[in-house]
């Protein structure tokens, strides 16, 4: 056994972490404690804690049963313990509008904060560790020098945090609504949102049991609400007899009761790192996630079981404290991008507030797409079904499946093949390829299919082999595809997505360097401002003037006439994504002083001039939609409420449906990558202005598509990334789904493979429980 050069004892598996020291003494500080001493009895393990041991806030913390298990089986006894005491339900109630609905078999377990903490009080006094209450931490630097591990468990405001800033490098963010926690002395018999729309503004009630006579009640609102109620003047009694008051008819009149409990505004914490030297963050010190998506408690107690098993599977603290920083950031960063998904739906919650009430639970139930259409079906299959039925959906009929108008066009279901460069032209010209690659995913099944941007010269290409549409061979090209996909895959429609690449132009191909200049060959490129893609990398483009504008709107019409008479079915306007007509109306990209620059309807200008040109040549019943790019994620450029403005002035001018796709406009963007992460954008827009939208960005699985749908947050939705994986990808969700209707035929030819070939032996003898 390796031996503390401080105190020579063993220090068993965990390597040198004989003396622990652990700031804070909430539960995942006084778990981690309880672990460590029992998976190494040898261990002097010390937890400062600066309240009594009585002394808690708040006051019931909800557990999953993946938690619980992991309690379980790292613990048996505090196991036994805890759950003597848990309160379990299944229901979540939704009450909106003097409407109450029901969503069974969710399954939560809760028990009082304070009991949790009497658990792992006594289980630490068992093991042997030494806890010193009404005692301030020491500063962590003496911790560090002192001990040979330090866990930082000391919450949201941290003070190890705070000083080893520059290690762990935090960012902490206020979020928008002010929320209190109060007690209820009855036990709700389910999960409880509920909403009260006061002459203030929308409130809403979380509320949970975590006893047989007790219930955690938050009312949570935006600031500006609590500002108008009057609340931001209010003590900790007064506020909860407003919020009684405002509630009485979920509480049955009954009185709530504060604990210390202040207003306060939701924090969320993300640090760069966990660890400096031999110090650790655990918990809410590392990282915060918003309480309606579960409890801080519980990522804590996850922290604690991951922390305790690295240390005793590594040789020695460095390597343990890289180890459970692995393990746990990927779970933790999914778990905040849920809550934050989440939050923001409770932050913009008037804006759903109109909703139908099944349409309005479901988009609840849904809002952080942990919970989806799939698996609340197989929760609640009654529940969805009216869902469902409200929403106009043929009972047997997956919500993707269900057709959608757009001016003359009828979609047979609401799956997009999205637009995807294929740089695979010469001069410009679609080939075999292109009927290859656009004809097998209309085949597939997607209702529409799109081209990739189709550019309106030779010198608007982004790179020497994307397609065009300004020559009379390249019309003609065009026809053949389309030709095929009318004839080979009746019902699909497919759309020209026609742009110019502006500053983005002149490239080699994507496998060859994304957005690196041509090596030779280059053409001169045109941009609303005289800025370059990459500073020092890419071309500078020369700044059009108003010949050149004059140009390129002739050049768009041209080609618009040309996929008229190429027979698409629809057309795509390019707003997006940094090429020319998006960067007019970024204000990182476009810094002209005329009349084309400045504030946002200006910047639009030049956009709408286009669509206005475009859809002026566009047969009448024939839609067109526009791409934009809904957030710059950079500061200082487009933002989501600039979003709904560009949206609102493209529907004004006709434009049928928008394709809601963000970033690729400025080469330092940080996007906020995760599942559905574009999708929020498209559901403000759809709700803020009416207009249909596609919604876009890491949709993959066709449980997405249908929760997305039917929540009310999209009206089409495409996928890339998928139907380059499986060009089937539309045919083959139906056939996962046991659906065989209208929304999504079969090809003749391909019947024989409409449902899945057997993958090994099935005929096996069944196990037989009587034998």
């Amino acid at each position: 056994m390796r031996r503390s050069r401080r105190s020579g004892r063993p220090s068993g598996r965990g390597g040198s972490a004989v003396r622990v020291a652990v700031a804070g003494g909430g539960p995942g500080g006084l778990y981690a404690a309880a672990l460590l001493k029992r998976l190494d009895p040898a261990r002097e393990i010390t937890v400062f804690e600066r309240n009594a041991p009585d002394d808690t806030f708040g006051f019931g913390v909800v557990l999953s049963d993946e938690t619980l298990g992991g309690i379980e089986h790292a613990d048996p006894g505090v196991y036994a313990a805890l759950r003597e005491e848990f309160v379990r339900w299944d229901d979540i109630d939704i009450v909106h509008r003097g409407k109450s609905l029901r969503s069974g078999g969710h399954g939560f377990s809760a028990l009082g904060r304070r009991r949790l903490l009497a658990v792992l009080h006594e289980r630490c006094r068992e093991l042997g560790v030494s806890l010193r209450f009404r005692t301030e931490a020491p500063p962590v630097g003496e911790l560090a020098s002192a001990y040979d591990l330090v866990i930082a468990a000391d919450g949201v405001n941290s003070a190890a945090r705070g000083a080893y800033a520059d290690v762990f490098r935090p960012r902490v963010e206020e979020h928008r609504c002010r929320y209190i926690w109060l007690s209820a002395p009855f036990a709700f018999d389910a999960f409880r949102f509920e909403i009260a729309e006061t002459e203030h503004g929308v409130m809403q009630l979380h509320g949970y049991p975590y006893a047989a006579d007790a219930s955690t009640v938050i009312v949570e609102m935006r600031e500006e609400v609590w500002r108008r109620a009057g609340l931001d003047r209010c003590g900790e009694r007064e506020s909860a007899e407003r919020c009684a008051a405002y509630f009485a008819d979920a509480l049955g009149g009954r009185a709530l009761t504060g604990n210390r409990s202040l207003w306060t505004v939701f924090r969320t914490v993300v640090c760069e790192r966990w660890s400096a030297g031999n110090v650790v963050l655990l918990g809410d010190a590392a990282h915060t996630a918003h309480f309606s998506v579960g409890s801080g408690t519980k990522l804590a107690v996850e922290d604690a079981l991951a922390l305790a098993a690295c240390l005793r599977e590594r040789p020695g603290v460095p390597e343990a404290l890289a180890a459970y920083e692995a393990e746990r950031r990927p779970v933790v960063a999914s778990t905040q991008r849920a809550a934050r998904a989440s939050l923001e739906w409770f932050e913009e919650l008037e804006r759903y507030a109109g909703q139908p009430p099944y349409r309005f639970a479901f988009s609840l139930l849904t809002r952080s797409r942990r919970i989806t259409h799939g698996n609340l079906r197989v929760r609640d299959p009654g529940f969805v079904r009216a869902v469902e039925a409200e929403a106009g959906v043929p009972e047997g009929t997956p919500p993707m499946f269900t057709p959608l108008r757009l001016r003359g066009l009828t979609l047979r279901n609401r799956v997009v093949c999205s637009p995807m460069d294929m740089y695979s032209a010469v001069d410009g010209l679609p080939g075999d390829f292109h009927l290859v690659h656009l004809g097998a995913r209309a085949l597939g099944g997607a209702g529409l299919v799109m081209t990739e941007m189709v550019c309106v010269s030779p010198s608007g290409r982004i790179t020497p082999g994307c397609t065009g549409l300004w020559s009379d061979e390249q019309e003609a090209g065009w026809r053949r595809i389309t030709g095929f996909v009318h004839e080979a895959a009746p019902g699909t429609a497919i759309g020209c997505q026609l742009g110019h690449s502006g500053r983005k132009g002149s490239t080699k191909l994507m496998w060859e360097g994304m957005d690196d200049p041509l090596p030779a060959g280059n053409w001169p490129l045109v941009a609303p401002s005289a800025l370059p893609y990459r500073a020092g990398v890419s071309q500078v483009p020369h700044a059009l003037d108003a010949a050149g504008l004059g140009a390129i709107r002739s050049q768009f019409v041209a080609a618009a006439r040309r996929a008229a008479q190429a027979d698409f079915d629809l057309l795509e306007l390019h707003c997006a994504h940094g090429y020319l007509l998006s960067g007019f109306l970024s204000p990182l990209t476009n810094h002209r002083t005329d009349a084309y620059g400045g504030p946002l309807d200006a910047r639009l200008r030049f956009p709408l001039e286009v669509f206005d040109a475009v859809r002026e040549v566009w047969p009448a019943d024939r839609p067109v939609t526009v791409r934009i790019s809904a957030t710059d994620w950079a500061p200082g450029g487009t933002t989501a409420d600039d979003a709904v403005a560009i949206a609102r002035a493209f529907a004004a001018h006709g434009a049928d449906a928008i394709d809601v796709s963000t970033g690729q406009v400025v080469a330092g963007e940080r996007p906020a990558f995760g599942r559905s992460y574009q999708t929020p954008y498209a559901d403000r827009i759809r709700a803020d202005v009416g207009v249909p939208v596609i919604a876009v960005g890491a949709i993959s699985s066709w449980d997405d598509v249908n929760s997305l749908l039917l929540a009310g947050r999209a009206d089409l939705c495409a996928l890339a990334r998928p139907h380059l994986y499986d060009p089937h990808w539309t045919l083959h969700a139906a056939a996962d789904q046991d659906y065989t209707g209208p929304g999504a035929p079969w090809p003749a030819p391909y019947l024989a493979g409409s449902r899945k070939p057997p993958t090994g032996r099935t005929d096996a003898p069944k196990p037989r429980p009587a034998l």
